[in-house]
């Protein structure tokens, strides 16, 4: 029985005939649209965003916000909350970091890009200290699960941020105020000293004329005469401050030590891990702290890293793979660097890594033996596939 004998026993096939004849004859001609899915596509998520900087501005002696505009004429939508994948070369090496965006996703001349220094901070350090006004980069289209849902997550929401983690909280108030958004925000923002809070008189000025925002800033380090809310962001100071919080959504955006603290405080609130949102900027900043890291492996222990058919490398057990990898010269496609968007993953050969808690591998990642360099650290000699 051939293929058009076989089709006529499919029951309704005959309607489905009649059906696309009758299309053939009266329908519009969809053909000339072919094509037009990948363009949409393309045109709401490019792959690559050619940025120059037209404005730098100083929000604290720690902390710049750089304006960026596209090289390109265009820049497409993004979601209050989420981040653009910054790449850079710095002394010859080419890395990239994500930063949230700060401005508003009502306008779209422009992405606010607010960057804090970081101890120590390879990338950091570079922009704030070495980048001008008209220096060109190129980014990622933005990205990142860090955002509203209005399914889900329901109009009352506590915002806890510390330090640079204030980024994605002002995109997404500014989205709320601008629109005059039926939903309540209380947010609690920790920094070490009253001088270095970021966007705090922007913030400060929305509370005054909306009432469905509130703000709180606790400073861990006061100095003398301070008479504001001190210490950290306890349990007990997020029930007194948030209120009852049955039904509320907590978002959670800081320093490592920071959110891991946060999370606990809220576990002892018996908020239920669905109504909280956590966002993770980069790999922790001492992975041999992680909860079951081998005690026999140093941070500075080096080991050989085999790259399939290209080269070895030596790689730092207390640094991620991807950062030894891009000091080799060898750029691996990534997003986040934080082991959730998946871009790096890669097939390890041989040996062993660690990944720290909170990395998304998937279980088929697991079962055939693929890792996230960005968040992955050598604890023994490797053979890698890229």
């Amino acid at each position: 029985m051939n293929k058009e004998n076989i089709n006529t026993q499919i029951d309704g096939y005959s309607d489905i005939q009649q059906e696309i004849a009758v299309l053939e004859k009266y329908a519009l001609d969809r053909g000339v649209e072919r094509g037009q899915v990948k363009q949409t596509i393309d045109w709401l998520h490019p792959k690559t965003l050619n940025l120059r900087i037209s404005e730098i501005r100083e929000e604290t002696d720690s902390t710049k916000t750089f304006r960026l505009v596209s090289r390109d004429k265009y820049l497409p939508p993004f979601q209050a909350g989420q981040y653009i994948n910054l790449f850079v070369e710095v002394d010859g090496v080419r890395t990239s970091r994500p930063y949230s965006i700060s401005s508003s996703p009502l306008q779209l001349g422009y992405y606010d890009m607010t960057v804090r220094r970081v101890d120590d901070g390879f990338v950091s350090s570079y922009l704030l200290d070495a980048v001008n006004a008209g220096d060109t980069f190129q980014s990622t289209s933005p990205a990142g699960q860090f955002y509203y849902n209005p399914l889900f997550h329901g109009n009352d929401l506590v915002f806890i941020a510390g330090g640079s983690g204030i980024t994605p909280f002002m995109s997404m108030i500014r989205d709320v105020v601008d629109r005059d958004l039926d939903r309540r925000i209380k947010l609690i923002y920790g920094n070490r000293s009253s001088n270095d809070i970021i966007f705090n008189k922007r913030i400060e000025k929305r509370t005054t004329r909306h009432s469905n925002l509130s703000m709180h800033t606790v400073i861990s380090e006061p100095e003398a005469g301070y008479d504001g809310l001190t210490g950290f962001i306890t349990a007990e100071l997020i029930d007194e401050l948030a209120g009852d919080v049955n039904g509320k959504m907590f978002y959670v955006c800081g320093p490592e030590a920071m959110y891991t603290f946060v999370l606990g405080e809220l576990d002892k609130l018996n908020i239920p891990k669905r109504r909280v949102r956590v966002e993770v900027f980069g790999p922790p900043s001492d992975a041999t702290c992680q909860p079951g890291w081998p005690e026999d492996v140093s941070a500075a222990d080096s080991f050989q890293v085999k790259l399939k058919g290209k080269a070895d490398i030596q790689a730092r057990a207390g640094e991620p793979l991807m950062n030894s990898l891009e000091r080799a010269g060898f750029v691996i496609e990534a997003s986040c660097r934080s082991g959730e968007c998946s871009l790096c993953r890669t097939k390890l050969i041989s040996g062993k890594v660690f990944h720290p808690q909170g990395v998304k591998l998937r279980k088929s990642d697991r079962t055939y033996g693929y890792i996230h360099p960005c968040m992955a650290y050598p604890l023994t000699d490797l053979e890698i596939s890229i």
